[in-house]
């Protein structure tokens, strides 16, 4: 069938209509895979950046579902992410612990009801992650239903710098804290200046030597410690410092506490902040420097004054020191002082003759130069032309220095010549003396011998020649002895002067019928001297004596029973006497006349003092004649002799006297308190007696280890040593110079009365200064 044209035509518009469509659904269909490959490039690229980004998404949903990224589990220390937040809680040190998931779910709620953001840091157990977590309601478009949208950071880089920060923080802190405490504790002064030099901080030790109340008072008022100093103050050195940046130290005197104080004073800029400063108290190093400036030379003032040459070389080889005997020994010129070389001075010794005289004296010389260098010290004998003698010392001291010390012994090699003609002339003059002499070691052997010895014993003196012991001498002298066995007493004698060191004697018989006096003394060079003397002749006549000594204690017994029956005799008499004058004075006889009465009382003045005297002279007697009766028994000594004092206190008030008794009271004594007290009495009254008007007594006890010691002294008319020595006697001198007895034998009694308690009196006196005299009493 055959289209017309039109309908061709609508049917090519139909088919081009058709194309166009097709084509342009197929560029549509294109741009849209295009800008779905680009979308999804762009997610990947998203999702990638947001794996890669520090923070990391989660999603909480409100059923408590969560979504985000598995690298998010990693985090939490979890193998894979959980799809509800209370499954964050792991066990045995993996996810967030059970408090922690807890205070995160209540922020998620809150923020899914409220809408408020929050934030939190988490730790995650058993790890050094922290977490940061910053949560808010998620937007609807992104995730509606009213989720909440968490970002995690992971900030644990951060938190250990912060952690290290903070740790660094606390210990400046402390440091300054301790810094500052330092500063206030430190003994010296110390202070801090800004910019402009005005004080802004002082410690302690700076208030105290300003004086003032406070650090803050010494602040404000702008206390200086400092004095200026040749025009400049103390602040105007520390800007000094600050302008120069560089630290200032000198030496200035201040006042501290009322007293002039050296200080080191040291100001040390601290950049633009201001300058600090501390001064040092060098008062005691500055004394110290004076008191050894001033033992330097006392000790080389002392250094002159010795017969020894000393003199100091340094290391450098050069003289510092010499004193006055080393010039002289060494003839050294005046002017040539400190600083002299050794070799020098070895070379101008030689050329004074002061050296010895060597062949090669450079090569002995440089010998002598090795001194400063060597270990020990060395000695040497340097014999001079002129007879001289020197002994040199060479002592190397640490620090490469010589001492050098000279000494001149040619007067001690005199000596030890003329010790050696005096040895000889000792041995002539043991082989010359009448007693038998042996002089023995500590070991025991014989060193020394006269002749005489060997004969005196009657052994052989060739015998002595092999210098025996004391056994071996023993052993020689036993046959000839009246008893051998006392052979074994000499062994004995010997052995007392050398190793003992004590004189010991006795007797021996000889078998010829000789008697001999063996004695051993100990000698100060340790040996020991064993002196032999014949006393044959003297043995009979100390049997002459012994007879004649029985007849003197015979004797003795007369006239112990003469002084037993005269003290009956005369007491007897006595007493009577002042018993019957005791009954005229009291009116028994009838009532006497004034003159009568004094006849009376002169009668028995006359008595007492007599019976006192007969008392004395029948002690006296019997002390010497060993009779005397002493009853010991323990008595206190300060009451004892206060007792004393107090019966002869108007004897002292008349006599216009003061007297002075000293003592502790737990002094103890045994002792018979009538004999004792009459001895003590008597000291008193002719201290009494001997003091003029005025005059000062003295009564001092005092208690030693070994005893008491009593002491009577006085400031009166003294007596010269022949009084003294007439008083010991019984007898003194009056003053026409004759001789007559004082009340009886006072000072003798006094004697025999303090040796009877086994004590010692001891009298000292001068001519019109007084007398002392001292008991002691063990």
């Amino acid at each position: 069938m055959e289209l017309s044209p039109i309908v061709l035509v609508l049917i090519g518009l139909l088919l081009a209509a058709w194309t166009a469509a097709a084509a342009w659904l197929m560029l549509a269909a294109s741009a849209r895979a295009r800008g779905a490959e680009t979308a999804r490039k762009a997610s990947r690229r998203m999702a990638r950046m947001i794996d890669e980004a520090p923070a990391i998404p989660l999603v909480v949903r409100t059923d408590g579902r969560i979504e985000g990224s598995e690298r998010l589990a990693g985090w939490f220390g979890l193998d894979k992410l959980p799809q509800f937040l209370s499954e964050l809680v792991g066990g045995q040190g993996k996810g967030l612990s059970q408090d922690q998931v807890i205070t995160l779910t209540e922020h998620v709620r809150r923020a899914q009801k409220t809408a408020a953001p929050f934030r939190m840091a988490l730790t995650v157990p058993g790890s050094q992650r922290s977490l940061a977590v910053r949560g808010a309601l998620a937007d609807p478009q992104v995730f509606p239903g009213g989720a909440a949208l968490l970002w995690i950071f992971d900030f644990s880089e951060s938190e250990n710098e912060l952690a290290r920060l903070r740790a660094d923080a606390a210990r400046a802190r402390g440091d300054f804290a301790a810094l500052v405490g330092l500063i206030e504790a430190a003994p010296l002064p110390m202070w801090f200046r800004g910019p402009d030099a005005r004080l802004k901080l002082v410690n302690g030790a700076y208030v105290r030597a300003v004086g003032g109340e406070s650090a803050e008072a010494v602040v404000a008022g702008q206390v200086e410690l400092i004095e200026a100093v040749e025009g400049l103050t103390a602040a105007q050195v520390a800007a000094q410092a600050a302008e120069q940046r560089q630290p200032v130290e000198r030496v200035v005197a201040t006042t501290i506490d009322g007293q002039r104080r050296s200080m080191r004073v040291s100001d040390l800029p601290l950049g633009d902040e201001g300058v600090a400063g501390y001064a040092v108290d060098i008062e005691e190093t500055e004394e110290q420097a004076r008191a050894l400036r001033a033992f330097r030379d006392a000790q080389r003032q002392m250094l002159d004054q010795l017969g020894v040459g000393v003199a100091q070389f340094d290391a450098d080889h050069r003289l510092g020191f010499a004193n006055q005997p080393f010039r002289r020994t060494f003839s050294m010129r005046p002017g040539v002082g400190e600083g002299l070389e050794f070799e020098r001075f070895m070379r101008e010794s030689r050329e004074a003759g002061r050296t010895p005289e060597v062949r090669d004296f450079p090569a002995w010389r440089k010998e002598r130069i090795e001194w400063f260098s060597a270990d020990d010290a060395i000695e040497e004998n340097w014999p001079l032309g002129d007879g001289t003698h020197l002994r040199i010392v060479a002592q190397p001291m640490p620090d490469g220095s010589l001492v050098l010390i000279a000494e001149d012994r040619t007067e001690q090699l005199a000596l030890a010549a003329t010790r050696d003609t005096l040895l000889r002339t000792r041995t002539a003059t043991f082989d010359s003396l009448f007693e038998a002499l042996a002089v023995f070691a500590p070991d025991g052997h014989m060193q020394l011998w006269n002749r005489r010895f060997p004969s005196v014993w009657g052994i052989d003196p060739d015998e002595m020649d092999g210098h025996p012991t004391a056994e071996q001498l023993v052993a020689l002298i036993a046959p000839n002895l009246d008893n051998p066995k006392q052979a074994q007493g000499i062994g004995e004698v010997v052995r007392g002067a050398t190793l003992d060191r004590k004189q010991t004697g006795g007797r021996v018989a000889l078998a010829d019928g000789r008697t001999l006096e063996v004695a051993g003394v100990p000698l100060p060079d340790g040996n020991g001297l064993l002196t032999v003397l014949d006393i044959t002749d003297s043995q009979m006549a100390e049997d002459a004596l012994r007879q004649r000594n029985k007849a003197l204690e015979a004797a003795d017994e007369v006239k112990t029973r003469f002084l037993a029956n005269m003290s009956y005799e005369f007491r007897t008499p006595l007493t009577s006497i002042g018993g019957f004058a005791e009954l005229l004075e009291s009116g028994a006889a009838g009532e006497l006349t004034d003159q009568g009465r004094e006849y009376v009382a002169a009668i028995i003045e006359s008595v007492q003092r007599l019976t006192a005297q007969v008392e004395n002279v029948l002690d006296l007697s019997q002390s010497e004649a060993g009779l005397l009766p002493i009853s010991k028994q323990r008595i206190d000594l300060l009451p004892f002799v206060t007792k004393v004092v107090r019966d002869r206190e108007a004897a002292i008030v008349d006599g216009g006297l003061s007297l002075d008794l000293r003592g502790g009271a737990s002094a103890k004594i045994s002792a018979d308190e009538r004999q004792l007290g009459r001895a003590i009495g008597q000291l008193l009254d002719n201290a009494i007696s001997a003091t003029p008007k005025g005059g000062k007594i003295l009564v001092d006890l005092s208690r030693r280890k070994d005893g008491v010691r009593i002491v009577v002294s006085d400031n009166g008319s003294g007596m010269t040593r022949a009084e003294l020595s007439r008083a010991l006697d019984g007898l003194q001198s009056d003053v026409d110079g004759n001789l007559e007895r004082r009340q009886g034998l006072g000072i003798p009694l006094t004697r025999q009365l303090v040796e009877a308690h086994g004590g010692t009196l001891d009298i000292v006196s001068r001519k019109g200064e007084g007398t002392t005299a001292s008991i002691f009493i063990p």
